[in-house]
């Protein structure tokens, strides 16, 4: 899975000509931020974690949001532990700067937390470390395929 997958999902909105690709690399926040002409919060960046199901929880954040651990824990019952980066293209099915709700593999739940809520545009990754795409909140909370939204993190 990677960048094709990404598009073949987000094909369904009609929304895979809008992805962007980058001549450089926009595998962290401040280099998607530089790269798209944004801000870093603007980036919606995507962190997992291991679920006690076996499955993995996919927070789509603000870029400049920190997991806050209490806030989690009070959230999914269970401490916050990143998958490990041999773990997250296996288990997410999208690599390491490239990770994003999109096309993501079975198990993987999604969430939104409430930190995207300020922006009336935000930019998440596509499958891969030089890919983005502009999306509204509407958009992303459609095209993620979200369980619902969360509050855990802190700014």
């Amino acid at each position: 899975m990677s960048i094709e997958t990404a598009k073949e999902h987000l094909s369904k909105w009609k929304k895979d000509n809008d992805i962007t690709i980058l001549d450089q690399s926009s595998a962290t926040v401040e280099l998607a931020a530089k790269a798209l002409g944004v801000i870093g919060s603007e980036i919606a960046k995507s962190v997992s974690f291991y679920d006690k199901s076996g499955g993995v929880i996919l927070i789509v954040a603000s870029g400049t949001a920190r997991i806050d651990g209490r806030k989690f824990k009070d959230e999914f019952g269970l401490k916050a532990k990143m998958l490990s980066s041999e773990d997250v293209e296996l288990l997410v099915g999208h690599p390491v700067g490239g990770v994003c709700p999109f096309g993501v593999k079975q198990g993987v739940n999604v969430y939104l937390d409430d930190s995207l809520k300020h922006f009336e545009w935000v930019y998440p990754a596509c499958g891969s470390g030089n890919s983005a795409i502009k999306l509204s909140i509407a958009e992303l909370e459609q095209s993620s395929e979200y369980v619902r939204w969360v509050n855990v993190t802190k700014e």
